[in-house]
């Protein structure tokens, strides 16, 4: 599903894999003992080997409210969110199904990913504070492809979290990580349902 570096957003849109597509690729991946990306490495396999458990429990138990079904119902513009990620993201696992699952309450959201190291110059056009940050979200208009808005690498309060850490810490260490997939745990996807649909309003 390569293309090549100089790639538009229509070219993406085309080549990009569906949520189940990508699902697939990730447990293949992990069975293989293999990973996405330009230079894979023993930490990146063993992250989509968790990535791969995480985002199946996620598909399995991830449940909304009936107000937060009524809200995503309530919107009637047709919008297409495309997604950088890699099968070793951490922040995927989680934000993925609950895009997915946002989805298949309004078919008017259409949810494509490509992979991040197939399309630099295109992720060079959405950088989170001049970093190729993953999973990165692009809301687009069908017609046009006119960028709507964006929303990644991490939910607002998942982001508030990791930059305490940072202040405190430096950079992020692999405890915190596992920390912070915990927390997601708790959280139920709330915090990432809630910024998207803030997201979904934008016009």
């Amino acid at each position: 599903m390569k293309v090549s570096e100089k790639t538009s957003l229509a070219q993406a849109l085309e080549v990009a894999f569906t949520y189940q597509q990508y699902a697939d690729l990730v447990r293949t991946m992990a069975n293989e003992g293999k990973s996405t990306g330009e230079a894979p490495t023993d930490a990146y396999i063993n992250y989509t080997k968790l990535n791969a458990r995480r985002m199946q429990r996620w598909d399995k138990t991830l449940t909304f409210t009936e107000a937060d079904i009524a809200s995503i119902k309530s919107f009637s513009n047709e919008v297409n969110w495309l997604v950088f990620t890699e099968s070793w993201c951490g922040d995927a696992s989680p934000a993925l199904p609950v895009m997915q699952k946002i989805t298949e309450i309004n078919p008017n959201i259409a949810l494509k990913i490509i992979l991040r190291d197939e399309h630099p110059e295109l992720m060079q056009r959405f950088l989170t504070n001049g970093a190729w940050s993953i999973p990165k979200l692009v809301q687009l208009e069908p017609q046009t492809n006119r960028i709507l808005g964006t929303w990644g690498p991490r939910s607002t309060q998942a982001t508030q979290l990791v930059e305490a850490f940072k202040m405190q810490h430096g950079a992020l260490t692999a405890a915190f990580r596992e920390s912070l997939q915990i927390w997601y745990n708790k959280d139920k996807g709330q915090s990432i349902l809630g910024d998207l649909l803030l997201l979904l309003a934008l016009k």
